[in-house]
């Protein structure tokens, strides 16, 4: 059988692991595929680290070019990461007839829609199951098994970083810093976590999602997205009191005319699945009017189950070329002449629960007063909790509500913050309960 030649650029963490599993692995590869998968060359520009892996002569070398201007190569895989060298190396490796594979979601969603496009005119494909959930097969499960079903929603854990704090504040108590010193430390936190903990990351593998749910294009910059780096012990403390565990969330729901797609802390049911979800686990929930609810979890990163994703990718790419079947399945799940611009709501449009918590000072009138202007907006009060020590003169009040529009919300919290009684600015946290009563 005719071998399918392969060309990794970028060896880093991923590529090691990619690199490990084409090599250690190769005879049962070969044993499923039924052709030898040969990697021809790994690109780096880094010679001199220790992989724990030696090449062949020749295999190694410091120029992603050589790979793309080889003719021989059939797939050429993008471990680099970032937005643009690696786009003009896949753009590049797409001009000359090549398929792609990556587990690039930042660039995906920022230039997915432009790719996508190329790839399908060039009949190449461009695989990227490790860009959302690591070795969770969740790209696989919306592009082909569940493609007799309308998708309803999807809820999902889809930054392992931003899990394991909250699952650290919530078990052990620590503060939001320490939660992260020791994310840092155990390697599931960058020494820059901005975008895992703002957000960032779970609404990069959002966007990409929500394109293949819907059969729209990416629209990564209409994305709502807040992240964790406010949420306290004493939130998920009273959380808990309530039987809700705080997770940031990444939701997409669909609305008919228009999309919801945000990302943000919530509060969720002790009874949902994903409240069980701990540590560096991604997951997510996907809702079809066939299949009602699937439910996926596995580790979304880290060198091995992030490599696991991108052999998967491989080895469906090399079966395509084995029967000469490119463009077998859509890049983008429907038929790129079905893919439609539909709207992404406004945060502001969404209807859903709320906790609220204020500091307020200690004096009679001021519940009423929260009461009135959360009244005057349209908002229910569910229950209301008014303990704990008096903290730098202020006292905790907490309110759950029932369904209220995002718009009177955050209408309400200005005027409430401005009265002269109230501390610290409040906090908001959405509920996502199915079960709670409008």
């Amino acid at each position: 059988m005719q071998p399918v030649y392969l060309g990794l650029i970028g060896c880093g963490t991923v590529g090691t692991g990619v690199a490990r599993l084409l090599i250690e692995q190769q005879q049962i590869i070969e044993r499923r595929t039924g052709m030898p998968l040969v990697l021809k060359y790994v690109a780096d520009l880094d010679r001199e680290r220790d992989r724990g892996l030696t090449f062949p002569p020749g295999v190694f070398v410091d120029d992603a070019l050589q790979i793309i201007n080889d003719p021989q190569v059939d797939i050429v895989i993008e471990m680099i990461g970032g937005l643009t060298v690696a786009k003009e190396l896949i753009r590049a490796a797409i001009a000359k007839g090549k398929h792609v594979v990556t587990a690039n979601k930042a660039l995906l969603a920022t230039s997915g829609n432009e790719l996508f496009r190329t790839a399908a005119a060039a009949n190449v494909d461009l695989a990227y199951e490790a860009s959302v959930g690591g070795c969770m097969p969740v790209i696989k499960s919306l592009r082909e098994a569940l493609v007799g079903n309308r998708i309803q929603a999807m809820v999902g854990i889809l930054n392992g970083t931003c899990n394991y704090i909250l699952s650290k504040i919530t078990h052990e108590g620590l503060d939001f810093s320490s939660a992260l010193a020791e994310a840092q430390a155990k390697g599931y936190a960058e020494a820059d976590p901005t975008l895992d903990i703002e957000g960032l990351d779970a609404a990069h593998k959002l966007a990409i999602l929500t394109g293949l749910a819907y059969g729209m294009q990416i629209n990564f910059e209409d994305i709502y997205i807040e992240g964790i780096s406010a949420i306290t012990p004493l939130d998920i403390q009273y959380a808990d009191n309530f039987g809700y565990r705080i997770k940031l969330l990444a939701i997409s729901k669909n609305r008919g005319d228009a999309i919801e797609a945000r990302v943000h802390p919530a509060m969720i049911p002790m009874d949902n699945i994903l409240s069980n979800v701990s540590g560096s686990l991604n997951a997510i929930t996907i809702s079809g009017h066939a299949v009602q609810d699937l439910f996926l979890s596995g580790h979304g990163a880290g060198m091995m189950p992030t490599a696991s994703a991108v052999i998967s990718d491989v080895v469906d790419l090399a079966r395509n070329l084995r029967y000469g079947a490119a463009g077998r399945v859509p890049l983008m799940s429907f038929q790129p002449d079905q893919i439609r611009n539909i709207p992404v709501m406004p945060v502001s449009e969404i209807v859903t629960h709320y906790y609220f918590r204020f500091a307020v000072q200690d004096r009679p009138g001021v519940l009423a007063a929260i009461a009135g202007i959360l009244g005057d907006n349209g908002i229910s009060i569910k229950s209301v909790q008014q303990k704990g020590r008096q903290t730098n003169a202020y006292v905790p009040i907490v309110m759950l509500t029932h369904k209220a529009k995002e718009a009177h919300v955050q209408n309400a919290l200005q005027s409430i913050a401005a009265l002269g009684v109230v501390g610290p600015a409040p906090v908001l946290i959405r509920i996502e309960d199915e079960n709670q009563e409008d």
